[in-house]
């Protein structure tokens, strides 16, 4: 089994995908007005509107921006370069600049406009570097 996917529900799908193709400098795929994909070379980051909950069994499946448990990740070459790169942008979002975390990444963790948190991450230990050498660019 491969997770292949992540959907996020949002109530301003515009606004969303804007956002996401700033942070990863990936063009997203907009199939419908409500649906867009942003596709890297490990996983997928989906963003549907709150319509598109009709087609799962109602409003109720989900609510747009009340997650307060989930962390969406994203691997990258170098995160003090990525902060660089966006701290301008995402100064009122950044919740934590670039920490060297006790399991050996170091993490520039923000929110998204529907205060989702994101994490973009660097291996810096050499256990970390050993667990993700096959998937750093």
């Amino acid at each position: 089994m491969n997770i292949v996917s992540v959907r996020i529900i949002t109530a301003n799908i515009d606004r969303l995908v804007k956002f996401y193709e700033e942070i990863t400098a990936i063009q997203a795929i907009q199939y419908t007005p409500d649906f867009a994909e942003l596709q890297t070379s490990t996983a997928t980051i989906a963003i549907g509107s709150t319509r598109t909950l009709q087609l799962f069994g109602g409003d109720h499946v989900a609510k747009p921006a009340e997650n307060k448990s989930v962390i969406i990740e994203f691997l990258v070459n170098d995160v003090d370069q990525e902060f660089e790169r966006l701290k301008d942008s995402l100064s009122s979002q950044i919740v934590q600049k670039p920490t060297v975390m006790p399991w050996g990444n170091k993490s520039l963790l923000f929110r998204d406009p529907d205060g989702n948190l994101v994490n973009f991450f660097t291996p810096v230990s050499e256990a970390a570097i050993e667990k993700f050498k096959s998937k750093i660019n």
